[in-house]
């Protein structure tokens, strides 16, 4: 039996699930597991490393119990484990890296801030702009992620497609474009590309999962 007391007992799990969570390509894959469920290989072609690797940093965010795999023919599948709190999780340590973090501070201000300069919308402002109507949702990530979920009656024009379709978007109509969470450069990029070509475009402060898990509608 342990001799550690309650507290201790408790900080030392959470600790565990920090240390599960204290790597990029583990935040990395999150993000990715948030769009929806991937198989080992889908999430390997994402961030860009091996299968081999992948299939490691899986395993310890599944004995973090914050991901979970579910077999599927020969392929094995990975979604979340409790969504809402995973994301939340990830929501909270971004509000604190870009509050006490200098090398996250300087990379919102040359980065995000340089390429768009405009503040992002909220999604209290993106619920009453719904309701209203007028506002084209503009999804940039890919296809498949856009199958998976998005929000309501959002376009989906991948950033890769986005030059060739240019000319099917209204040029009377604002657009805010979303992807995949506050720190997804996709649609950072395709507000740069439609405000030089001559759209009102803005961009959501966050993205789907974060939408999703705030109860929001989704399709």
């Amino acid at each position: 039996m342990s001799s550690l007391g309650p507290k201790q007992r408790i900080f030392t799990a959470l600790a565990d699930i920090a240390q599960a969570i204290g790597h990029p390509h583990r935040l990395d894959i999150l993000e990715h597991l948030a769009q929806g469920e991937r198989s080992v290989d889908e999430v390997a072609a994402r961030v860009g490393l091996t299968i081999a690797n992948t299939s490691r940093h899986l395993q310890i965010l599944r004995r973090a119990r914050l991901a979970e795999p579910r077999r599927e023919g020969k392929r094995m599948l990975y979604s979340l484990i409790g969504e809402t709190d995973v994301i939340g999780l990830l929501t909270a340590l971004g509000r604190i890296g870009e509050r006490n973090n200098a090398e996250i501070q300087l990379v919102m201000t040359s980065y995000f801030r340089s390429r768009d300069a405009l503040e992002p919308v909220s999604r209290a402002d993106l619920l009453a702009r719904l309701e209203t109507g007028g506002v084209l949702l503009l999804d940039v990530r890919p296809e498949d992620e856009f199958s998976q979920g998005h929000l309501p009656g959002a376009l989906n024009i991948p950033l890769a497609d986005l030059d060739r379709n240019i000319g099917t978007l209204p040029r009377d109509q604002p657009i805010i474009a979303y992807c995949r969470g506050p720190y997804c450069v996709l649609s950072v990029e395709a507000a740069a590309v439609l405000r030089a070509g001559g759209f009102d475009v803005r961009r959501l402060e966050d993205g789907y999962p974060e939408w999703r898990a705030a109860g929001h509608p989704v399709e």
